[in-house]
Protein backbone atom coordinates (compact mmCIF):
# COMPACT_ATOMS: atom_id res chain seq x y z
CA UNK A 1 0.00 0.00 0.00
CA UNK A 2 1.38 3.35 -1.05
CA UNK A 3 2.12 6.11 1.42
CA UNK A 4 -0.58 8.23 -0.19
CA UNK A 5 -3.21 5.57 0.38
CA UNK A 6 -2.15 5.21 4.03
CA UNK A 7 -2.53 8.94 4.53
CA UNK A 8 -5.96 8.85 2.95
CA UNK A 9 -7.06 6.05 5.27
CA UNK A 10 -5.74 7.95 8.30
CA UNK A 11 -7.57 11.06 7.18
CA UNK A 12 -10.73 9.00 6.70
CA UNK A 13 -10.43 7.60 10.24
CA UNK A 14 -10.14 11.10 11.63
CA UNK A 15 -13.13 12.16 9.54
CA UNK A 16 -15.12 9.16 10.83
CA UNK A 17 -14.32 10.20 14.40
CA UNK A 18 -15.16 13.78 13.61
CA UNK A 19 -18.50 12.79 12.16
CA UNK A 20 -19.37 10.55 15.12
CA UNK A 21 -18.43 13.09 17.80
CA UNK A 22 -21.41 15.12 18.92
CA UNK A 23 -22.85 16.97 21.88
CA UNK A 24 -23.68 14.64 24.75
CA UNK A 25 -21.14 11.98 23.83
CA UNK A 26 -18.90 10.49 26.49
CA UNK A 27 -15.19 10.47 25.70
CA UNK A 28 -12.02 9.35 27.45
CA UNK A 29 -8.76 11.20 27.34
CA UNK A 30 -5.61 12.35 29.11
CA UNK A 31 -4.91 15.73 30.69
CA UNK A 32 -2.09 17.25 28.63
CA UNK A 33 -2.00 20.81 29.92
CA UNK A 34 -3.33 23.05 32.67
CA UNK A 35 -3.59 26.65 31.54
CA UNK A 36 -5.80 29.67 32.21
CA UNK A 37 -7.56 27.71 34.95
CA UNK A 38 -8.80 25.04 32.58
CA UNK A 39 -7.62 21.60 31.60
CA UNK A 40 -6.72 20.55 28.06
CA UNK A 41 -7.60 16.96 27.23
CA UNK A 42 -6.30 14.82 24.39
CA UNK A 43 -9.11 12.51 23.26
CA UNK A 44 -7.60 11.49 19.90
CA UNK A 45 -9.58 14.12 18.05
CA UNK A 46 -7.97 16.54 15.60
CA UNK A 47 -7.73 19.09 18.39
CA UNK A 48 -7.77 18.94 22.16
CA UNK A 49 -10.87 19.41 24.26
CA UNK A 50 -11.08 21.91 27.08
CA UNK A 51 -12.60 21.37 30.51
CA UNK A 52 -13.41 24.73 32.18
CA UNK A 53 -12.65 24.94 35.89
CA UNK A 54 -16.34 24.90 36.80
CA UNK A 55 -16.70 21.54 34.98
CA UNK A 56 -13.76 19.87 36.68
CA UNK A 57 -15.38 19.14 40.04
CA UNK A 58 -18.72 19.13 41.80
CA UNK A 59 -17.09 21.40 44.37
CA UNK A 60 -15.80 24.90 43.95
CA UNK A 61 -12.04 24.89 43.31
CA UNK A 62 -9.77 27.91 43.08
CA UNK A 63 -7.39 26.33 40.59
CA UNK A 64 -7.62 23.58 37.98
CA UNK A 65 -4.64 21.92 39.63
CA UNK A 66 -6.80 21.42 42.74
CA UNK A 67 -8.98 19.00 40.78
CA UNK A 68 -6.76 17.29 38.17
CA UNK A 69 -3.12 16.92 37.15
CA UNK A 70 -1.23 16.50 33.89
CA UNK A 71 -1.13 12.88 32.76
CA UNK A 72 -4.35 11.95 34.56
CA UNK A 73 -6.88 9.94 32.57
CA UNK A 74 -10.39 11.32 32.69
CA UNK A 75 -13.83 10.58 31.35
CA UNK A 76 -15.88 13.56 30.16
CA UNK A 77 -19.06 14.54 28.39
CA UNK A 78 -19.13 16.71 25.26
CA UNK A 79 -20.92 19.92 26.13
CA UNK A 80 -20.33 21.70 22.79
CA UNK A 81 -18.27 21.32 19.65
CA UNK A 82 -17.29 23.98 17.09
CA UNK A 83 -14.91 22.70 14.43
CA UNK A 84 -14.66 26.03 12.69
CA UNK A 85 -13.25 27.57 15.81
CA UNK A 86 -11.69 24.26 16.88
CA UNK A 87 -13.42 24.54 20.20
CA UNK A 88 -14.46 21.36 22.03
CA UNK A 89 -15.88 21.94 25.52
CA UNK A 90 -16.03 18.96 27.87
CA UNK A 91 -17.33 18.30 31.37
CA UNK A 92 -15.70 15.91 33.80
CA UNK A 93 -18.20 16.89 36.49
CA UNK A 94 -21.18 15.66 34.45
CA UNK A 95 -19.76 12.14 34.02
CA UNK A 96 -18.59 12.00 37.64
CA UNK A 97 -22.08 12.90 38.75
CA UNK A 98 -23.78 10.28 36.58
CA UNK A 99 -21.44 7.56 37.79
CA UNK A 100 -21.61 8.73 41.39
CA UNK A 101 -25.34 8.44 42.03
CA UNK A 102 -25.47 4.74 41.35
CA UNK A 103 -22.43 4.10 43.55
CA UNK A 104 -23.73 6.36 46.33
CA UNK A 105 -27.07 4.59 46.28
CA UNK A 106 -25.27 1.28 46.76
CA UNK A 107 -23.22 2.73 49.63
CA UNK A 108 -26.45 3.92 51.23
CA UNK A 109 -28.22 0.57 50.92
CA UNK A 110 -25.23 -1.44 52.15
CA UNK A 111 -24.28 1.12 54.82
CA UNK A 112 -20.66 0.41 54.04
CA UNK A 113 -17.72 2.65 54.82
CA UNK A 114 -15.69 4.51 52.19
CA UNK A 115 -13.13 7.28 52.16
CA UNK A 116 -13.54 10.87 51.03
CA UNK A 117 -11.21 13.85 50.98
CA UNK A 118 -12.47 17.08 52.53
CA UNK A 119 -12.57 19.59 49.72
CA UNK A 120 -13.70 22.62 51.65
CA UNK A 121 -14.80 23.92 55.03
CA UNK A 122 -18.12 25.76 54.88
CA UNK A 123 -20.58 27.18 57.36
CA UNK A 124 -22.15 24.32 59.24
CA UNK A 125 -19.74 21.58 58.21
CA UNK A 126 -17.50 20.11 55.52
CA UNK A 127 -17.93 19.24 51.84
CA UNK A 128 -16.32 16.47 49.82
CA UNK A 129 -16.33 15.60 46.14
CA UNK A 130 -17.99 12.19 45.77
CA UNK A 131 -18.88 12.72 42.14
CA UNK A 132 -21.50 15.08 43.45
CA UNK A 133 -21.33 17.48 46.36
CA UNK A 134 -21.30 15.53 49.59
CA UNK A 135 -22.02 17.46 52.77
CA UNK A 136 -20.84 16.42 56.25
CA UNK A 137 -22.69 18.45 58.92
CA UNK A 138 -20.55 19.65 61.84
CA UNK A 139 -22.48 17.36 64.21
CA UNK A 140 -21.59 14.33 62.07
CA UNK A 141 -17.84 14.84 61.83
CA UNK A 142 -16.62 13.58 65.21
CA UNK A 143 -18.02 11.94 68.33
CA UNK A 144 -16.97 15.00 70.29
CA UNK A 145 -17.67 18.68 69.79
CA UNK A 146 -15.27 20.45 67.40
CA UNK A 147 -15.09 24.21 67.66
CA UNK A 148 -12.81 24.92 64.67
CA UNK A 149 -12.75 22.90 61.45
CA UNK A 150 -10.20 25.07 59.66
CA UNK A 151 -7.53 22.34 59.63
CA UNK A 152 -9.86 19.66 58.22
CA UNK A 153 -9.47 20.71 54.59
CA UNK A 154 -7.53 18.02 52.73
CA UNK A 155 -8.10 15.38 55.40
CA UNK A 156 -9.26 11.92 54.45
CA UNK A 157 -12.33 10.81 56.37
CA UNK A 158 -14.13 7.48 56.56
CA UNK A 159 -17.83 8.03 56.08
CA UNK A 160 -21.22 6.46 55.51
CA UNK A 161 -24.06 7.84 53.39
CA UNK A 162 -26.56 9.20 55.89
CA UNK A 163 -29.08 10.56 53.42
CA UNK A 164 -29.40 10.61 49.62
CA UNK A 165 -31.85 12.57 47.42
CA UNK A 166 -30.98 12.51 43.74
CA UNK A 167 -33.88 14.72 42.68
CA UNK A 168 -32.64 17.53 44.87
CA UNK A 169 -28.97 16.72 44.30
CA UNK A 170 -28.50 16.13 48.03
CA UNK A 171 -26.02 13.77 49.68
CA UNK A 172 -25.42 13.81 53.47
CA UNK A 173 -22.38 11.95 54.78
CA UNK A 174 -21.38 11.04 58.34
CA UNK A 175 -18.07 10.11 59.86
CA UNK A 176 -19.60 10.08 63.37
CA UNK A 177 -21.71 7.04 62.48
CA UNK A 178 -18.55 5.17 61.55
CA UNK A 179 -16.79 6.20 64.76
CA UNK A 180 -19.84 5.35 66.89
CA UNK A 181 -20.06 1.89 65.36
CA UNK A 182 -16.37 1.22 65.95
CA UNK A 183 -16.59 2.62 69.49
CA UNK A 184 -19.51 0.37 70.44
CA UNK A 185 -17.75 -2.68 69.02
CA UNK A 186 -14.59 -1.85 70.96
CA UNK A 187 -16.60 -1.04 74.08
CA UNK A 188 -18.32 -4.41 74.04
CA UNK A 189 -14.96 -6.13 73.65
CA UNK A 190 -13.33 -4.15 76.46
CA UNK A 191 -16.24 -4.63 78.85
CA UNK A 192 -16.26 -8.36 78.17
CA UNK A 193 -12.64 -8.48 79.31
CA UNK A 194 -13.13 -6.50 82.52
CA UNK A 195 -13.73 -8.21 85.85
CA UNK A 196 -14.92 -6.73 89.12
CA UNK A 197 -11.99 -6.32 91.49
CA UNK A 198 -9.49 -5.99 88.65
CA UNK A 199 -6.87 -3.21 89.00
CA UNK A 200 -5.87 -1.48 85.76
CA UNK A 201 -4.21 1.71 84.58
CA UNK A 202 -6.28 4.41 82.93
CA UNK A 203 -6.09 7.99 81.67
CA UNK A 204 -8.27 10.81 83.00
CA UNK A 205 -10.38 12.04 80.09
CA UNK A 206 -12.91 14.43 81.63
CA UNK A 207 -13.60 16.02 85.01
CA UNK A 208 -17.09 16.87 86.23
CA UNK A 209 -18.56 18.00 89.53
CA UNK A 210 -19.59 14.44 90.39
CA UNK A 211 -16.43 12.59 89.41
CA UNK A 212 -13.80 11.77 86.79
CA UNK A 213 -14.15 9.77 83.57
CA UNK A 214 -11.15 7.52 83.05
CA UNK A 215 -10.24 5.79 79.77
CA UNK A 216 -9.54 2.11 80.40
CA UNK A 217 -8.76 0.84 76.92
CA UNK A 218 -10.83 3.04 74.66
CA UNK A 219 -13.84 3.02 76.99
CA UNK A 220 -14.56 5.53 79.76
CA UNK A 221 -15.43 4.43 83.30
CA UNK A 222 -16.62 6.73 86.06
CA UNK A 223 -14.73 7.32 89.29
CA UNK A 224 -17.35 8.94 91.52
CA UNK A 225 -16.10 11.82 93.65
CA UNK A 226 -16.57 9.65 96.74
CA UNK A 227 -14.17 7.08 95.27
CA UNK A 228 -11.35 9.48 94.43
CA UNK A 229 -9.62 9.40 97.82
CA UNK A 230 -10.06 8.32 101.42
CA UNK A 231 -10.20 11.96 102.41
CA UNK A 232 -13.12 14.22 101.51
CA UNK A 233 -12.84 15.77 98.03
CA UNK A 234 -14.93 18.84 97.20
CA UNK A 235 -14.09 18.93 93.49
CA UNK A 236 -12.33 16.30 91.33
CA UNK A 237 -10.19 19.09 89.88
CA UNK A 238 -8.67 19.57 93.34
CA UNK A 239 -6.88 16.22 93.05
CA UNK A 240 -6.81 15.37 89.31
CA UNK A 241 -6.08 16.88 85.90
CA UNK A 242 -7.11 15.70 82.44
CA UNK A 243 -4.42 13.44 81.01
CA UNK A 244 -3.29 12.07 84.38
CA UNK A 245 -2.36 8.38 84.47
CA UNK A 246 -4.08 6.66 87.38
CA UNK A 247 -4.56 3.17 88.78
CA UNK A 248 -8.18 2.19 89.32
CA UNK A 249 -10.10 -0.79 90.64
CA UNK A 250 -13.13 -2.08 88.75
CA UNK A 251 -16.11 -1.92 91.10
CA UNK A 252 -18.90 -2.85 88.70
CA UNK A 253 -19.40 -3.62 85.00
CA UNK A 254 -22.89 -3.22 83.52
CA UNK A 255 -22.85 -4.26 79.81
CA UNK A 256 -26.57 -3.60 79.38
CA UNK A 257 -26.29 0.02 80.45
CA UNK A 258 -22.76 0.33 79.10
CA UNK A 259 -21.47 1.63 82.43
CA UNK A 260 -18.23 0.93 84.27
CA UNK A 261 -17.79 2.00 87.90
CA UNK A 262 -14.21 2.54 89.06
CA UNK A 263 -12.42 3.49 92.27
CA UNK A 264 -9.09 5.16 92.90
CA UNK A 265 -9.18 4.99 96.68
CA UNK A 266 -9.72 1.23 96.60
CA UNK A 267 -6.17 0.74 95.27
CA UNK A 268 -4.68 2.98 97.95
CA UNK A 269 -3.96 1.87 101.56
CA UNK A 270 -6.99 2.69 103.68
CA UNK A 271 -6.51 5.08 106.59
CA UNK A 272 -7.46 2.36 109.09
CA UNK A 273 -4.84 0.02 107.66
CA UNK A 274 -2.08 2.36 108.82
CA UNK A 275 -3.87 3.80 111.87
CA UNK A 276 -2.65 0.95 114.12
CA UNK A 277 0.95 1.88 113.36
CA UNK A 278 0.42 5.60 113.91
CA UNK A 279 -1.57 5.65 117.13
CA UNK A 280 -1.49 3.92 120.52
CA UNK A 281 -3.74 3.91 123.54
CA UNK A 282 -3.06 6.89 125.86
CA UNK A 283 -1.57 8.98 123.02
CA UNK A 284 -2.62 12.62 123.05
CA UNK A 285 -3.15 13.92 119.51
CA UNK A 286 -4.68 16.87 117.70
CA UNK A 287 -7.98 16.33 115.89
CA UNK A 288 -10.77 18.24 114.19
CA UNK A 289 -14.42 18.06 115.22
CA UNK A 290 -16.29 16.69 112.22
CA UNK A 291 -19.79 16.05 113.56
CA UNK A 292 -21.75 16.81 116.69
CA UNK A 293 -24.52 14.48 117.86
CA UNK A 294 -26.58 14.29 121.04
CA UNK A 295 -24.36 11.65 122.59
CA UNK A 296 -20.98 13.12 121.70
CA UNK A 297 -18.62 14.41 119.02
CA UNK A 298 -16.83 12.68 116.18
CA UNK A 299 -13.26 13.89 115.89
CA UNK A 300 -10.95 13.16 112.93
CA UNK A 301 -7.43 12.37 114.15
CA UNK A 302 -6.06 11.45 110.70
CA UNK A 303 -7.50 11.64 107.16
CA UNK A 304 -10.34 9.12 107.11
CA UNK A 305 -9.93 8.13 110.79
CA UNK A 306 -12.65 9.40 113.09
CA UNK A 307 -13.19 8.60 116.73
CA UNK A 308 -16.02 9.26 119.18
CA UNK A 309 -15.69 11.55 122.17
CA UNK A 310 -18.63 10.50 124.31
CA UNK A 311 -20.49 13.40 125.92
CA UNK A 312 -19.19 12.25 129.32
CA UNK A 313 -15.61 12.68 128.02
CA UNK A 314 -16.01 16.18 126.63
CA UNK A 315 -15.80 18.32 129.75
CA UNK A 316 -15.19 18.01 133.48
CA UNK A 317 -18.34 20.00 134.12
CA UNK A 318 -21.78 18.69 133.32
CA UNK A 319 -23.09 19.64 129.86
CA UNK A 320 -26.49 18.99 128.33
CA UNK A 321 -25.31 18.72 124.69
CA UNK A 322 -21.89 18.79 122.94
CA UNK A 323 -22.99 21.99 121.16
CA UNK A 324 -22.56 23.89 124.42
CA UNK A 325 -18.75 23.65 124.29
CA UNK A 326 -17.82 22.44 120.77
CA UNK A 327 -18.44 23.38 117.16
CA UNK A 328 -17.77 21.59 113.88
CA UNK A 329 -14.38 22.39 112.39
CA UNK A 330 -12.89 23.17 115.79
CA UNK A 331 -9.39 21.85 116.50
CA UNK A 332 -9.10 19.97 119.79
CA UNK A 333 -6.64 17.90 121.79
CA UNK A 334 -7.85 14.36 122.48
CA UNK A 335 -6.55 11.36 124.38
CA UNK A 336 -6.92 7.90 122.83
CA UNK A 337 -8.79 5.71 125.30
CA UNK A 338 -9.18 2.67 123.06
CA UNK A 339 -7.94 1.85 119.54
CA UNK A 340 -9.52 -0.91 117.39
CA UNK A 341 -8.44 -0.61 113.71
CA UNK A 342 -9.98 -3.99 112.82
CA UNK A 343 -13.44 -2.66 113.67
CA UNK A 344 -12.54 0.88 112.60
CA UNK A 345 -13.36 2.24 116.03
CA UNK A 346 -11.49 4.56 118.37
CA UNK A 347 -12.66 6.03 121.67
CA UNK A 348 -11.39 9.49 122.57
CA UNK A 349 -11.48 11.92 125.49
CA UNK A 350 -11.09 15.66 125.59
CA UNK A 351 -11.43 16.13 129.33
CA UNK A 352 -8.53 13.78 130.07
CA UNK A 353 -6.22 16.19 128.26
CA UNK A 354 -7.25 18.95 130.66
CA UNK A 355 -6.52 19.40 134.35
CA UNK A 356 -9.54 18.83 136.58
CA UNK A 357 -10.72 22.00 138.37
CA UNK A 358 -10.07 22.21 142.15
CA UNK A 359 -12.96 21.05 144.39
CA UNK A 360 -14.44 23.79 146.72
CA UNK A 361 -13.60 23.32 150.49
CA UNK A 362 -16.47 22.20 152.76
CA UNK A 363 -17.53 24.60 155.65
CA UNK A 364 -16.53 23.47 159.27
CA UNK A 365 -19.29 22.41 161.69
CA UNK A 366 -19.17 23.33 165.51
CA UNK A 367 -17.43 20.71 167.65
CA UNK A 368 -19.76 18.33 169.33
CA UNK A 369 -19.76 18.14 173.21
CA UNK A 370 -18.84 14.59 174.17
CA UNK A 371 -19.50 14.98 177.99
CA UNK A 372 -21.48 12.10 179.52
CA UNK A 373 -25.21 12.58 179.58
CA UNK A 374 -27.31 12.24 182.75
CA UNK A 375 -30.76 10.86 182.43
CA UNK A 376 -33.68 12.68 183.98
CA UNK A 377 -36.98 11.36 185.08
CA UNK A 378 -38.56 11.92 181.69
CA UNK A 379 -37.48 8.90 179.78
CA UNK A 380 -37.96 10.78 176.47
CA UNK A 381 -35.48 13.53 177.32
CA UNK A 382 -31.74 13.14 177.71
CA UNK A 383 -29.77 16.31 178.56
CA UNK A 384 -26.58 17.05 180.47
CA UNK A 385 -26.75 18.86 183.85
CA UNK A 386 -25.45 22.13 182.55
CA UNK A 387 -27.75 22.16 179.66
CA UNK A 388 -30.69 21.27 181.90
CA UNK A 389 -30.10 23.98 184.56
CA UNK A 390 -29.60 26.63 181.95
CA UNK A 391 -32.68 25.65 180.14
CA UNK A 392 -34.93 25.42 183.24
CA UNK A 393 -33.63 28.69 184.63
CA UNK A 394 -34.34 30.48 181.43
CA UNK A 395 -37.75 28.93 181.01
CA UNK A 396 -39.12 28.91 184.55
CA UNK A 397 -37.06 31.53 186.47
CA UNK A 398 -39.98 33.99 186.91
CA UNK A 399 -42.42 31.37 188.10
CA UNK A 400 -40.07 29.75 190.62
CA UNK A 401 -39.36 33.10 192.36
CA UNK A 402 -43.00 33.29 193.55
CA UNK A 403 -42.50 30.22 195.74
CA UNK A 404 -39.56 31.60 197.73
Amino acid sequence: MSEEMKNQEATQDELDQFVSLKKGDTVKGTIVKLEDNQAYVSIGYKYDGVIPIRELSSLHVDSASDAVEVGQEVEAKVLSIDDEKEKLVLSKRAIDSENAWEQLQKHFEDQDVFEVVVGDVVKGGLVADVGVRGFIPASMVERHFVEDFSDYKGRTLRVKVKEIDRENNKVILSQKDVLDQEFEANKAQVMAGLQEGQVIEGTVQRLTQFGAFVDVGGVDGLVHVSELAWTHVDKPSDVLSEGDKVNVKVLKVDPEKGKISLSMKAVQPGPWETAGDKFNTSDIVTGVVKRLVDFGAFVEIAPGVEGLVHISQISHKHIGTPHEVLKEGQEVQVKILDMNPAEQRVSLSIKETEEAPAQPQKSERPARNNAPREEINNPNVSLNNQGMSTTLGELFGDKLSKFK
